[in-house]
Parts: C-alpha cells; sequence; structure tokens
C-alpha cells in the first residue's frame, strides 16, 4: 500500500514539473514572438527615418538645377523629371546608401506605371505584349529591349520599399540587352562596390537617357516611346571631393568601362543640363572637370586603364580591344597598350596583361622562360605601367588574345 502511494505521488509530481515545464517554454516563445514583433516595427520605423534623411540630404545636395516649367516628382529613395514628349524620365536622381552594404532585400519585379506621373508614364505595353493564345496560354511578343533601371534596384536592397519603388515605369528606359545586362551593369557594379569599400559614405547618382528630338520611337509600343542612342551615369562623393561620368552608346559595346569615362562637364555640355548646382564653386569646378576611375577602384583593378584610341595609334597599329580581330591571322601585327599587371609563375614565365588586369584581362604577353635570356632586362618589373607595342602573331588563350614575343626587340615603348 505505501508503495503504491508512493509511485501515485511520484506520478503526480513528474506529471507537475512537466506541465510547468511546457507552460515556461510556453512563456518563452510568447515573449520570443512579442519581441520579434517590436523588433520588426522598430526595423520598420526605422527604414523610414533612414529613407526620409535620404531623401532631404538628395533634395539639398544632389539633385540637378530644374529648369522653367520643370516638375520634381520624389519617391521615398529617388526624384526624378518626366518628359512627356519621350516618354521617359528626363534625369532620375538617387542615393547610393552606406547601409547598403548590410542589406538583403532581393528583386520584387513589380513594374507598374508611377502614379505621380500626371499624364502617364510608360507601362508594359509600351515594351511588349501579351497575347492570350486559344489555349488559354499566355505568350509574350517582345520589341527587343529590356525594361531597363535607371536607379537599379539593387541599389535599393536595404529598403524594401524603395527597391519596390524602383520598379516604377517612370525608372525605365528601353536598354537592349547586352547594354542593359552586361556593360551597364558593370558600371553600377562598379559605384556599389565603392560604397561597399567606403562604408562611411554615401554616393549622390544621376542616371538619365540623352533625349533629343531625333531619336527613334518604339512603333509599336502602346505610348510610342523614345529609343535612346545613349545613356549617362554620374556619381559624386562630396566628402571625398570626388565625381566621375559614363555616356554609353547602346550599340559601341567592345570597349571596357574605362573608355566611356567623361568629366561631368562634357555630360552638362551635351544635355544642356546644370548637374549638382548645391556645390561650392570650387569644388564644382573639382568634381566636374575630372573623372579619374582609379579613384573609384580598390584591389588589382584600380589601375586598369582605357584601351588607346584608334585615332591616337600610327598607321598599322592596333589597341588591345582590335586585337581580338587578328585570331588566326598568319602574319605579325603590333598591339600596344599599358602594362596594368604582371606576374612571374614558379616555372619561371613572365606574364603581362595590358589595360585590364587579371582575371578580367582582354590582352595578354606571355614571355617564356627559354626567352628571358633575350632580354637585358626584367620585364615583369621593368615594364610595370610602361606603355608598350608587341608585335607578333596573335594568338588566342581560353578566349584572350595573346602575344608571345622571342625576344626585346618586339617590345618598344610607346609615348
Amino acid at each position: 500500500m505505501k508503495n503504491k502511494l508512493a509511485f501515485t505521488l511520484l506520478f503526480l509530481f513528474i506529471g507537475f514539473y512537466s506541465f510547468s515545464q511546457d507552460k515556461e517554454l510556453e512563456n518563452i516563445l510568447e515573449r520570443i514572438q512579442k519581441i520579434d514583433k517590436e523588433k520588426d516595427s522598430l526595423l520598420l520605423v526605422a527604414e523610414d527615418l533612414k529613407l526620409t534623411r535620404l531623401k532631404e540630404n538628395l533634395i539639398n545636395y544632389g539633385l540637378p538645377e530644374l529648369e522653367e516649367g520643370e516638375e520634381l516628382i520624389c519617391h521615398s529613395a529617388f526624384c526624378l523629371v518626366f518628359d512627356d514628349n519621350h516618354k521617359l524620365a528626363k534625369w532620375v536622381a538617387h542615393v547610393i546608401s552606406r547601409d547598403i552594404a548590410a542589406g538583403g532585400v532581393t528583386r520584387t519585379n513589380d513594374f507598374r506605371k508611377d502614379p505621380l506621373i500626371k499624364n502617364g508614364s510608360s507601362e508594359e505595353a509600351d515594351f511588349f505584349l501579351k497575347i492570350k493564345g486559344e489555349d488559354d496560354k499566355i505568350k509574350y511578343d517582345g520589341f527587343g529591349y529590356d525594361r531597363g533601371h535607371l536607379a537599379p534596384s539593387a541599389d535599393f536592397r536595404w529598403s524594401e520599399k524603395a527597391l519596390s519603388e524602383s520598379y516604377f515605369y517612370s525608372n525605365m528606359t528601353p536598354q537592349l540587352p547586352d547594354f542593359n545586362r552586361k556593360k551597364w551593369a558593370e558600371i553600377e557594379n562598379l559605384l556599389r562596390d565603392y560604397v561597399c569599400n567606403n562604408p562611411e559614405k554615401d554616393l549622390y547618382v544621376v542616371t538619365a537617357p540623352v533625349l533629343h528630338d531625333e531619336l527613334p520611337r518604339q512603333p509599336r509600343s502602346k505610348n510610342k516611346i523614345s529609343i535612346p542612342e545613349y545613356h549617362y551615369k554620374i556619381a559624386v562623393e562630396p566628402e571625398s571631393k570626388i565625381g566621375i561620368a559614363f555616356l554609353v552608346s547602346q550599340q559601341d559595346l567592345a570597349y571596357p568601362i574605362e573608355s566611356y569615362v567623361v568629366s561631368i562637364d562634357s555630360v552638362e555640355s551635351v544635355t544642356g543640363i546644370n548637374f549638382f548646382p548645391g556645390l561650392q564653386e570650387e569644388d564644382e569646378i573639382l568634381i566636374e572637370s575630372v573623372s579619374d576611375i582609379s579613384l573609384w577602384r580598390s584591389g588589382k583593378n584600380k589601375n586598369d586603364v582605357a584601351p588607346i584610341p584608334k585615332d591616337k595609334l600610327p598607321k598599322n597599329y592596333y589597341n588591345t580591344v582590335e586585337a581580338r580581330q587578328f585570331f588566326d591571322y598568319p602574319k605579325d601585327v603590333t598591339i600596344c597598350g599599358k602594362v596594368v599587371g604582371t606576374t612571374k609563375s614558379r616555372n619561371g614565365h613572365v606574364f603581362l596583361n595590358l589595360d585590364k588586369s587579371f582575371p578580367n584581362q582582354i590582352f595578354s604577353v606571355t614571355i617564356w622562360k627559354s626567352n628571358l635570356s633575350n632580354f637585358s632586362y626584367n620585364p615583369e618589373s621593368f615594364l610595370l605601367y610602361k606603355t608598350i607595342c608587341v608585335k607578333g602573331t596573335v594568338n588566342e588563350y581560353e578566349g584572350v588574345p595573346a602575344i608571345y614575343p622571342d625576344n626585346e626587340k618586339n617590345i618598344t615603348l610607346f609615348d
């Protein structure tokens, strides 16, 4: 009897203890849910405060000068002036925030008309048509152009609200796929990388198509939107007093992005727009007259340069981009460019990269170890950062053109 009573009491105690544990666990989980909810609420408040601060700074320091009759339209993280004739933005201004480094918001793809454009922005039917087939399936009839962002969605990956608003059609232009997904994307990546590598700084950016009355129209689009031939992107970092601009054709994309670097002053001459009028006069002269891409880079690619323009080379001399056309050409040609990177392998071979560094090289020079005795200098040190011309047959190595000179007479310095 005593044993039975003891067993019953033990069972009741264990049951009560288990119930107590479950209740404690339930309370802890409820507290965690409450904390998470409060945290989410605070994060939204913090995001709104950051967006308010960024917009104030953008309006105060980052906008081009408005012309008479132009209406400024501002969303949470970017502002624009809309050209109703072309049905495209005349320009879009935004800030690449230092918060981008920790951002984790992904693409929303919620393309939609901009509700703030009084006469209506462009829309889906300006880029492609949806056709319902007999099988009730939707077929897409595209016009050959991407819906290309001006202010890139990835620049707002720290804010779900701002990123979503970047999909307004007022922030789109018709962009050829090779332009939008390659060369233009490289420029966007360069500016984002700058902010990620300088996390205490924000970057003011203005992006736009070059608009004029002779632009072709998209005849099949609903609003007959214009098709830009050129786009430009301008960035200014006021604290370091540096600026850069890119002017890029949709068609001519063979050259690396260094070849599309121009001064902000030159874009002002092309467009007639006064960018960053809030800068102090002395800062404006410094920032808008010089564009040095090396100031925007870090690491291996810091010293990359634009290939030598064709008109700066003697007859029958070619730059590093042109070298590709001589694959399988049986005769010697002369290729010129700046040595921006050198390597001597463990096997004793010397590799020189001209204009673009590894792993993005566009032309290489290889001097085999067996030929180094034909050089009166150490090529890897003597030629570094010098502009040279190399004579020989052009070989292809993993898609990259290369010449293998066998003595120093095949390499000359280019002034």
